[in-house]
């Protein structure tokens, strides 16, 4: 009881010492309760809206993942409607008819898609509608030219009942009238979706009024859905599937759960960073708490406190840290949960409130986790003042225990050190990307560990180096400030650590991001031969209606269409597997220069001709001139000469196989023929500009068709990955401010040991305006000391992994320099701005008090 209320007593005197800590631990206990509350609300909510929508059996087409890409999903024959109405136990039945792969536009022509990736849905309007959504404006749609939108897109685009829409789709384009606007009941899933009746549905979206996209079941009084199922199955036979509303709502969880789980492991991945950080501002805050109290623990020791005594005191404190921390990070958690809810709102995917879902386990999780954190940072400096002997009590508070570090220590970090850089280089030279990314994932973390442990040995060397660059111009101040830094190498080594594994991460993913990006331009400048690239925004297929608008363009020499068949591929070595096929049209090889080991890629669109990658060759054995089976989803087997061998030296269109689309064509019925999936266009002979000018005016009337010249697509490639990027960059923010944190609380903290110190100096003759300085410069030291080693380790890791990038094609090694500087500067500019409090509580130090200061 003694030792608890000496903890509590120590706690609470010294609780603003304590306080960046807690708010460390706040930050990452927040982000971990916070994404288990967000992914769990997502979770639920979607349970809810599945729940809503299946009926009590549904019967769909057999799943085929090598289904070609027509425009148009597949389908069950209209007949089967009335087959299914007479199964015993079935109350009703009712056809189902929906298509993702539609265009709406508004009045002014602009797309109703969502910006947030999520579909643009049509389908037919029917009862079971009305357990998911309703009618809030209007009504129902009655006719051929009349539908229903949901209000989320109708608020956002400003859609109202009596507006025109058109819709685009595969089996051609229409117009209708909005007549009524739906509004979710439960949550928007994010998607634009607009219900017509179910003839328009069937003859617009699917072409054919004779089948639908499958049926849902109502089973009858007394029937359970099990039983339904059974009957269903005995009377349909094979070749569907039959799902109960369970599974229905099983096998939607799983697909949104698979997203959800990447979004989840994610965030959790980068809470994980920040713990780490903050165990190296909990480590110092208490290292440099023991060392402060150095006479007091001697005195406790000589009174008779045992080392054991002296060891659970500390921990107790560090109990009652993670407790606070912990608490006040899961209400911060859940706040941060509702902050992402109306994040996911405001890009349309509309979440209720009322769904907000705050799991038993989840505080358990966060006070575990900050708990645990805090104690197991806390054990070595515990350990540390439980070896503080009786004697102590006759030295001053705040002499370092740890004025350098171990031998054993440095030995240690240079050779995990060493280990890891031997790994990294193993990588750097592997033949093959399976065996470098094992070695990079090893050389990673053991670099990352050895650096930590290494640093105090680092801060002696690297921070002489920054002060005679830095400092030296500050005078007298400036070596007052260097000596500082130095005097606690181990504490200037933790704190420089944490910033610097923010810094290495930024680092590592601004040259892998520059690499690709400067990679795929490289390729594009040396590849592509084509001066147009027109594709679908949606990575929907081209509509036959939009490729005829394209190629009615004028001033171009030749268009060239890319259609992505599906096919099962028999090599000579007996085995058989699905490929993609590429079929294009013969002026392809002008687009697309792709080098070849063998053969022409043109002799690749002679008729019953392809061409396979090198590495797809060299696995099976195939030589020029043979023959392949080749089996086209859907179509009549093909005996395939391949007359060419491309090279896998390139990252576009590297693995790819070609043939002629007439190929293609010859061997599949006209319906079950792929749409185009791009379009490549080559401009006449100067007439770049007409071109442009006449294919933007071609496709006007098609909002989701993007016409893009090469500047343009590389823009595109710089923009996408810069994007993620910036994602990135803004979740490693938590672990940047935790370090930043720590900055302020090691010179907060060194401040209150060294306050005798100032006393005497400012005795001596030191300005207030002096002192603030040289905390500042202190400050700026240890921040470019951290950026410094975070900065060389990353570009370090990054410059290995564009190494293996280049064996997927990615060859060109770009260093970002003005982002490396930009953060490097950056780094000393976030050291002033946390010196700010510290130095302005030690200028205001009154002298004598601090003389007299024990």
């Amino acid at each position: 009881m003694t030792i608890l209320k000496t903890s509590v007593r120590n706690f609470l005197a010294h609780k603003g010492r304590m306080a960046l800590s807690a708010i460390a631990v706040l930050l990452s206990v927040a982000f971990v309760c916070g994404t288990l509350v967000f992914t769990d609300t997502m979770n639920a909510t979607f349970d809810k809206l599945f729940a809503s929508t299946a009926s009590d059996v549904s019967v769909s087409p057999e799943k085929n993942d090598d289904a070609q890409q027509t425009g148009k999903p597949q389908t069950l024959p209209a007949s089967l409607l009335a087959r299914l109405g007479e199964v015993d136990g079935v109350a009703r039945v009712e056809p189902h008819v929906t298509s993702q792969q539609i265009t709406v536009a508004d009045r002014d022509n602009e797309s109703l898609s969502p910006s947030s990736g999520a579909p643009t849905v049509g389908t037919n309007w029917d009862e079971s509608q009305k357990k998911s959504v309703e009618i809030t404006s209007g009504h129902e749609p009655r006719g051929a030219a009349e539908a229903v939108l949901d209000s989320d897109t109708a608020d956002k685009h400003e859609v109202k009942t009596g507006d025109t829409l058109r819709v685009i789709a595969a089996p051609g384009d229409f117009t209708v009238k909005v007549v009524g606007i739906a509004t979710y009941k439960s949550t928007n899933p994010g998607a634009a979706v607009l219900y017509f009746d179910t003839a328009t549905a069937q003859a617009k979206l699917l072409g054919s009024t004779s089948a639908y996209s499958g049926y849902g079941l109502t089973a009858a009084s007394g029937v359970s859905d099990e039983q339904l199922k059974e009957r269903v199955t005995a009377a349909i036979g094979t070749g569907y599937t039959v799902h109960t509303a369970a599974e229905t709502k099983e096998e939607n969880k799983k697909d949104i759960g698979s997203v959800l789980d990447v979004l989840k492991y994610a965030l959790l991945g980068f809470a994980g960073i920040a713990v780490l950080v903050g165990i190296f501002l909990i480590v110092n805050t208490f290292s440099m708490l023991v060392a402060q109290r150095t006479r007091e623990i001697g005195l406790m020791r000589a009174i008779g406190a045992g080392r054991r005594q002296i060891l659970r005191s500390v921990l107790v404190e560090a109990l009652l840290l993670g407790v606070v921390g912990s608490v006040l990070g899961i209400g911060g958690g859940i706040a941060l949960a509702v902050g992402l809810m109306e994040l996911m709102g405001s890009m349309g995917m509309k979440l209720d409130m009322g769904e907000l879902t705050v799991k038993a386990t989840t505080p358990v999780v966060g006070l575990v986790l900050g708990v645990v954190v805090t104690v197991l940072a806390a054990f070595l400096p515990a350990r540390r003042a439980g070896k503080i002997s009786p004697m102590s009590a006759l030295r001053d508070a705040g002499t370092p225990a740890d004025g350098k570090a171990g031998k054993v220590r440095a030995v240690i970090g240079l050779v995990l050190t060493g280990l890891g850089a031997l790994a990294l280089v193993g990588a750097a030279n592997a033949d093959k990307a399976t065996a470098g990314g094992g070695l990079i994932a090893l050389g990673i973390p053991l670099t990352l560990i050895g650096f930590v442990v290494v640093g105090p040995l680092l801060a002696g060397l690297v921070v002489r180096v920054i002060s005679a660059v830095v400092l030296r111009v500050f005078g007298p101040v400036g070596r007052l400030a260097e000596r500082n830094a130095l005097r606690n190498p181990r504490r200037t080594g933790a704190t420089a650590s944490a910033l610097m594994i923010g810094l290495a991460l930024v680092a590592a993913l601004s040259v892998v991001g520059s690499s690709m990006v400067a990679s795929a331009t490289d390729q594009l400048d040396k590849s592509v031969g084509a001066d147009f690239i027109i594709q679908d925004q949606g990575d929907n297929p081209i509509t036959p209606a939009t490729e005829k608008a394209i190629t009615s363009a004028g001033h171009i020499d030749h268009f060239t269409r890319y259609v992505g068949v599906i096919a099962k591929v028999t090599t000579p070595d007996g085995k058989t597997a699905t490929q993609r096929l590429n079929a294009t049209d013969p002026t392809y090889p002008d687009d697309l220069r792709s080098e070849t080991v063998q053969g022409r890629l043109k002799d690749a669109y002679a008729k019953d001709a392809m061409s396979v990658p090198e590495g797809y060759a060299k696995d099976h054995g195939i030589k020029l001139g043979d023959r392949l089976t080749v089996v086209m989803t859907d179509g009549r087997p093909a005996k395939l000469k391949v007359n060419a061998i491309t090279s896998d030296d390139t990252s576009i269109d590297k693995g790819a196989m070609y043939l002629d689309i007439a190929t293609a064509k010859s061997y599949l019925p006209a319906d079950k023929m792929p749409l185009t999936g791009m379009i490549l266009a080559k401009a006449a002979d100067g007439q770049a500009k007409e071109a442009a000018a006449s294919l933007k005016a071609a496709v006007k009337d098609y909002p989701q068709i993007k016409v893009r010249d090469q500047s343009d697509y590389k823009k595109l490639i710089k923009d996408q990955i810069g994007q993620l990027l910036n994602m990135i960059y803004g979740l490693l923010a938590l672990a940047i401010i935790v370090a930043i944190l720590g900055v302020v609380n090691t010179l907060a903290l060194s401040v209150v040991e060294r306050t005798r110190e100032i006393g005497l100096m400012r005795a001596i003759g030191l300005s207030r305006r002096q002192m603030r300085r040289m905390i500042r410069l202190e400050s700026v030291v240890i921040a470019l000391f951290g950026a410094l080693l975070g900065l060389g380790l990353g570009m370090a890791w990054g410059i290995v992994a564009q190494k293996l990038l280049a064996l997927e094609g990615l060859g060109v090694l770009d260093i970002p320099w003005p982002t490396i500087v930009t953060v490097f500067v950056g780094s000393a500019v976030v050291g002033l701005l946390a010196a700010l409090v510290p130095a302005f509580r030690a200028g205001r130090m009154n002298v004598l008090n601090a003389i007299a200061t024990d």
